[in-house]
Order: C-alpha cells, then sequence, then structure tokens
C-alpha cells in the first residue's frame, strides 16, 4: 500500500471521530503553542533589551569605583570624598586619548518629586547632568536647548523638562514652556527652575510604567554642579560614561582607560576604577536571556510529553476498535509493515495537525504578549520548523507502539473479535 492510499485511510479515520481527534491534539497544541509563545516573548524582549541598550551606546565604556578588597565590597556608600572620580581625572584621560573618546557623560541624582503649576502638576525626577549628557543617551530635543557648559560653570537654575511635563502643565505647548519657572516640591525642599528646553519622553524596555500618561514620572535635567551642590555631594563621580570613538574596540580602551585611571588609585588603599563595554553587557544579557528562554521552554515542553501520551493513549483505543478491520485488511493481503504504516501516518497527521494548530496559537499568544510589553515580535521560521519537526517525531514515537501492536495481531483472532 503506498503512502497516498495511507494518509487518505488515516484522514478517513480522524473525519469519523472528529471530536476525539481534536481532544487528542489539544495536548498538542497546548504543548506547540506554550513553547512557540515564550520562545516569541522571549525573543522580543531580547531585541527590545538589545535595541534600548544600543541606543544607549554600542561603544559606550561604563567607568565605576570598585573595592579592592572584597570585604569592603558592600560598603561601597562608604568612600570619602578623595576616592571620587575628579574632573581632573576625566581631563586628563581625555587629553591623552583625544582620538579615541567622543565624549564623556557625568550625571547625578538629586531628588524625586513634583513639579507644579496652581492646580496642574507633574511627576519629576531631578538628575544632574554635563553638557554631553544628551548626546551619550541619544536623546532628542524637540525646543530650546540642552544644558551648556556655561550652565554648569555658572550653577545656573535651569531645567531641560520633558514633553510629558509640558502636556501636564502647559497644555503641550513646548514653546509656550520654555522661559517658564517651575516649582519642584520634594520631601524636604522645594527648587524652582527655569525651562529652558523640552525634549521626547521615550519609555525604555528596561523601564516599563503602566502608569497613567499624566501620572509618569520624567527627569527633569538641571547642571550637574546644581544637583551637587543642593546635594551637598562632593564634585566627583563614583560611576562616569565614557564613548569610545568607531575608531578603537570598545572593550579594548575599555581596558587602556582603567589602566590609565587606576594610576591615580595607586596609593589608595581602599578603591580602585573598573570598567565594562556596553559591548561586552549586550554579549552577556545575550547570552543570559537565551539561556533563560530555553530553560522556560524547555519547561513549558513537559506538555508535549502529555500530549504525546494523549496520543499514545488514543491510538491503542482506536487499535481497539478497528481490530476486526485490522483482520480483514490482513485477510485480503496487507503485511505487518502496511498496517504498522497506516496507523503511524494516522499519528503523525493528528500531531501534524496540532502542532499546525499550535503554532497559530503560540504566534498569536507571543505577539500578544511582546506588545503588552512594548516589543511587539513574530515567531522565527527557525521555531516554526523546530516545532514542526517536533510534533511529526512525537507523532512517529508515540504513535510506534500502538501501531507496531496493531501490525502483530493475528488476523484469524482479529476476525473473531467482537
Amino acid at each position: 500500500m503506498n503512502l497516498g492510499e495511507n494518509l487518505r485511510l488515516a484522514w478517513e479515520g480522524l473525519r469519523a471521530s472528529k471530536m476525539r481527534a481534536f481532544l487528542t491534539m489539544l495536548g498538542i497544541i497546548i504543548g506547540i503553542g506554550s513553547v512557540i509563545g515564550i520562545l516569541t516573548l522571549g525573543s522580543g524582549l531580547t531585541d527590545a533589551i538589545t535595541d534600548e541598550m544600543n541606543a544607549f551606546g554600542a561603544n559606550n565604556i561604563i567607568i565605576m569605583l570598585q573595592s579592592k578588597s572584597s570585604e569592603r565590597s558592600g560598603q561601597m556608600r562608604g568612600y570619602s570624598d578623595s576616592d571620587l572620580i575628579t574632573d581632573e581625572m576625566l581631563n586628563a584621560l581625555r587629553a591623552r586619548y583625544p582620538d579615541a573618546i567622543d565624549y564623556i557623560s557625568l550625571s547625578a541624582n538629586l531628588a524625586s518629586g513634583t513639579a507644579k503649576d496652581g492646580d496642574l502638576s507633574a511627576n519629576v525626577s531631578l538628575t544632574g547632568i554635563n553638557d554631553e549628557y544628551f548626546a551619550a543617551n541619544d536623546i532628542t530635543l524637540l525646543a530650546g536647548s540642552s544644558v551648556s557648559e556655561q550652565d554648569i560653570a555658572d550653577h545656573k537654575m535651569k531645567a531641560v523638562v520633558s514633553d510629558k511635563l509640558v502636556n501636564n502643565l502647559f497644555g503641550g505647548d513646548v514653546q509656550a514652556a520654555l522661559g517658564q519657572k517651575i516649582a519642584v516640591y520634594t520631601n524636604f525642599e522645594i527648587y524652582s527652575f527655569t525651562v529652558v528646553g523640552v525634549y521626547e519622553y521615550e519609555q525604555s524596555a528596561m523601564n516599563i510604567s503602566f502608569a497613567a500618561e499624566e501620572d509618569i514620572t520624567t527627569s527633569a535635567y538641571i547642571p550637574i554642579s546644581v544637583a551637587q551642590k543642593l546635594s551637598g555631594a562632593a564634585e566627583g563621580y563614583s560611576t562616569v560614561t565614557v564613548g569610545s570613538s568607531s575608531a578603537v574596540d570598545s572593550e579594548d580602551f575599555a581596558a587602556v582607560a582603567t589602566n590609565f585611571l587606576n594610576k591615580y588609585y595607586k596609593n589608595n588603599e581602599n578603591y580602585q576604577v573598573a570598567s565594562m563595554s556596553m559591548e561586552s553587557i549586550l554579549s552577556t544579557v545575550d547570552s543570559m536571556m537565551s539561556t533563560v528562554n530555553i530553560a522556560i521552554a524547555a519547561i513549558a515542553a513537559i506538555s508535549l510529553l502529555v500530549g504525546g501520551i494523549g496520543v499514545m493513549n488514543i491510538m491503542l483505543v482506536s487499535v481497539t476498535e478497528r481490530t476486526r478491520e485490522i483482520g480483514t485488511r490482513k485477510a485480503i493481503g496487507a503485511t505487518n509493515g502496511d498496517i504498522r504504516m497506516q496507523f503511524v501516518v494516522e499519528s503523525v497527521i493528528i500531531c501534524a495537525i496540532g502542532g499546525i494548530l499550535g503554532i497559530l496559537f503560540g504566534g498569536i499568544l507571543g505577539y500578544v504578549g511582546s506588545s503588552l510589553i512594548g516589543a511587539p515580535a513574530v515567531p522565527k521560521l527557525s521555531y516554526i520548523l523546530l516545532a514542526v519537526g517536533f510534533s511529526m517525531a512525537i507523532g512517529i514515537f508515540f504513535g510506534y507502539y500502538p501501531a507496531n501492536k496493531a501490525a502483530k495481531l493475528d488476523p484469524v483472532e482479529a476476525l473473531r473479535y467482537e
């Protein structure tokens, strides 16, 4: 008997008991759908995080203070002013490697609070920055200007606010917001700043907010010298971001910059500087996310085992119900191989159809789930091919035992079966 005839017989057998066939497929549908959905969601999340980190600058190098002793690793807040990375160190680094550095981004958090104008309000986080911060973080300026080097030198009480804040306080008119004063109420102080610029707020995949549009907390950027003065912090930094130029390898330059700055910490008993490139962070994140996705998908795939057992169970029932049919076919010349192939094909068809429906279900599930976190994704071709191959393999593996049992039936005993 050829394959076409086996396919026809298997299809007729499934049509004769549609509900039973569907319920058998359900385990495969759920299993394949879960795996596809999880892999798609993980893929979307990984791509979103990667894109977000690339937006920070693929060539960025993060340089930070690091304890020399493992016993002090949990006491990083205990550093003194003399331990901080200073402007003099950074200027020396820039002067030593002028062609390797595009920018040096600095920031310092002041406080979080509420910007108010009468009955209108907006949640803000006051962040001190230097004049290269916007370029380093790829922030789009919609109107006005950013914090300038002169603003920092003169400790100007100026702020660059988000379009979300402008929507809340100035009816969305970015031009009307320029030159206006805003009062920011924190837990302990009230600060007044003049708005000199408006930037476009973009929600990141690593900082998802489910707050209402008007309740989102956005940054109000002020001169870093003002943030340091108002907070009473020293004029130094525990963390800085250096943007390496495309002319150098960021990982190599990270090591060079670390060695250069550590010359200043040669006599420091407690601290030194360490660095990591965004490229190495991206590689680590990608590897970690892939491992997590595979682990979760493997857990979800356990349901495929349940589905496979369900297929085997229903095929055993089918063999029992069709014992007389098997005897008749053997009596007119069907070989053991023909009988075995008939039931294996039927099992494979059940799993193949279940796999296709599972792919559709998982694709929709993955797309909806990834869209909810702002990272819409569709199943990759490799996921689909893997799912189809896996469902076919399940059909063969779990269908073979019932098929082999059917093939070994004695035709005389099968014809006498009631």
